[in-house]
């Protein structure tokens, strides 16, 4: 451990993207708690990333920033920004660590840091920081040589002697939670303990969705093996994917979109047979809980894979890989219609064999 940072007491963790990569985060955040013996961890996240905090237990506090240099619903008023630096500084930390994927900019999060006084900053940076960052890690990979964001999070922070020996992704069931998913399950008529086949159509990025009626015909097929109930997943604002994907499926395919809060929605994962979805946040989710994972994975980037958990990662290859965008480009989406709902089926069956070689198919 590099000597100014000993004898940090209070760590702010920046982390102002969404909720996903708050959680491809969580074993550097428990490297942090785990190597800076009493110190206090407070992460500052986006609204959508601040939701997983509860369940995240090597987190001490919480700060929700819409930041402006990310993708945010946030007002574009300075004085925001403005007043949030005073809030840090009214905080006194000895230190930050600002996560980013490698296509965002430390920059803006160093200076805010830098106005709250903070006196030690490390983050990733391609930029000269000069005194933005007092630990500057160098971004000079292209594409950070398809890196994991796992690795590069357990990479940045180990350079100031974090280190932890579980370096799966963490997210902590509640009882509570799994007993509420429990009631709402039975009153659709979903028996607990069957070992359901969850399918998620949902993405946030266009580029990353998986055609819905393809979804329709996985699920179908998954629900006519006999392995146990197939449940559509999303949230509220994908209650309509979600309904419209299962009234396709046919009989035995339930949806249950926006049914459920955040940590029933991981439980219904923690306790299910296997998950197919989109490249999205309940992927992570999965690889967290131990859950198999089929991945319908966009070449949108190449650093977001299932960490750490059995999985198919499924793809087109394309010439316009790895083009970072929301939209595709070409407006093709090459990289997921090239994948036949055969073959996505035929990964779920195998991985759902392999995690589960007691349960054959009906």
């Amino acid at each position: 451990m590099t000597a100014p940072w000993d004898g940090v007491r209070r760590i702010l963790a920046v982390r102002l993207d969404n909720l996903g990569d708050v959680l491809m985060s969580t074993p550097a955040l428990s490297a942090l708690k785990a190597s800076f013996p009493g110190a206090q961890l407070t992460l500052m996240a986006s609204p959508s990333g601040a939701a997983i905090t509860p369940f995240l237990p090597c987190i001490d506090d919480v700060i929700v920033y819409d930041a402006p240099w990310v993708k945010s619903n946030g007002t574009a008023e300075g004085s925001a920004d403005l007043a949030m630096a005073e809030r840090l500084r009214g905080m006194a930390f000895d230190a930050a660590v600002i996560f980013t994927v490698y296509s965002q900019s430390a920059l803006p999060a160093a200076m805010l840091c830098r106005f709250a006084g903070i006196p030690r900053v490390l983050a990733h940076c391609r930029e000269n920081p000069y005194r933005l960052l007092t630990d500057w890690v160098r971004d000079t990979a292209v594409e950070d040589n398809g890196r994991h964001e796992t690795q590069r999070q357990l990479d940045l922070v180990r350079t100031v002697g974090a280190t932890v020996a579980d370096e799966r992704l963490v997210f902590r069931v509640a009882p509570a939670d799994r007993t509420n998913l429990r009631t709402k399950l039975a009153a659709r008529g979903v028996a607990a303990g069957r070992g359901w086949t969850l399918v998620h159509p949902g993405a946030t990025a266009p580029s990353r969705r998986y055609p819905a009626d393809r979804f329709a015909t996985v699920a179908r097929t998954l629900s006519d093996d006999g392995r146990g109930p197939v449940l559509v997943t999303g949230g509220t604002d994908e209650a309509e994917l979600a309904g419209a994907v299962a009234a396709q499926a046919g009989r035995g395919v339930i949806s249950i979109a926006g049914t459920l809060t955040l940590g029933e929605f991981a439980a219904l994962i923690a306790d299910a047979a296997l998950l197919v979805s989109n490249n999205s946040g309940p992927v992570h989710l999965a690889a967290a809980l131990g859950t198999p994972v089929v991945d319908l994975y966009a070449l949108t980037n190449p650093q977001h894979t299932p960490w750490q958990v059995p999985s198919r990662v499924l793809f087109h290859d394309v010439p316009c890989k790895f083009c970072y965008r929301s939209e595709c480009p070409q407006g093709h989406h090459q990289c997921l219609r090239g994948v036949t709902p055969e073959t996505v089926i035929a990964a779920a069956k195998e991985l759902h064999t392999e995690a589960h070689p007691l349960e054959p198919a009906a």
